[in-house]
């Protein structure tokens, strides 16, 4: 009676152990992954189109707390540099594994278009506080994986009747 009562007790401390081990390792965090963002676009009608990118996020929840700040590479980028099949990487960052809801560009001041020789401001309307978004909802489980997001220069500037220029992105995941 009494080696049975042991044995109890050491499969009951060997399944406490299992339990603990494997709960502790779900604790410890989903896995990760490497995410890139790339930027391409398809031809447009002007010399240059020029958007100031500041800053790439990643919506991983679908809500305000789901953001993931990537690196980002700073800078103005003239979107017909990256034509026909040609693309630059934006953003890198690492991320838990699961569904990229959202992915938003935060816009810094420095946008213009080039229409005949002549550079204009391109004006901006909610984007300047909350970003260009494209609402994606791509499962990334891999060690590493890119988003190639096409900025569609052509349909993404509007010619306004007073002159002026306005950036209404269209942005798709390619």
């Amino acid at each position: 009676m009494t080696k049975f009562k042991v044995s109890l007790a050491l499969v009951a401390c060997f399944l406490s152990a299992v339990m603990f081990f494997s709960c502790s390792k779900d604790s410890s965090g989903p896995d990760s992954s490497t995410l890139v963002v790339k930027l391409t676009d398809a031809p447009a009608a002007y010399t240059e189109i020029n958007v100031d990118i500041q800053s790439v996020r990643v919506n991983l929840r679908g809500d305000s707390s789901g953001w993931v700040n990537l690196g980002t590479n700073a800078k103005v980028y003239n979107l017909l540099n990256f034509q026909n099949g040609v693309d630059t990487t934006l953003a890198t960052g690492v991320i838990p594994t699961g569904t990229v809801q959202e992915v938003r560009f935060i816009l810094g001041p420095n946008n213009t278009v080039v229409d005949n020789g002549v550079t204009y401001p391109l004006k901006l309307s909610s984007q300047d506080e909350s970003g260009l978004k494209i609402k994606i909802s791509r499962s990334i489980t891999s060690a590493f994986d890119s988003l190639t997001i096409d900025f569609d220069a052509a349909q993404s500037i509007v010619k306004e009747v007073n002159g002026t220029y306005r950036l209404r992105p269209v942005l798709r995941l390619k």
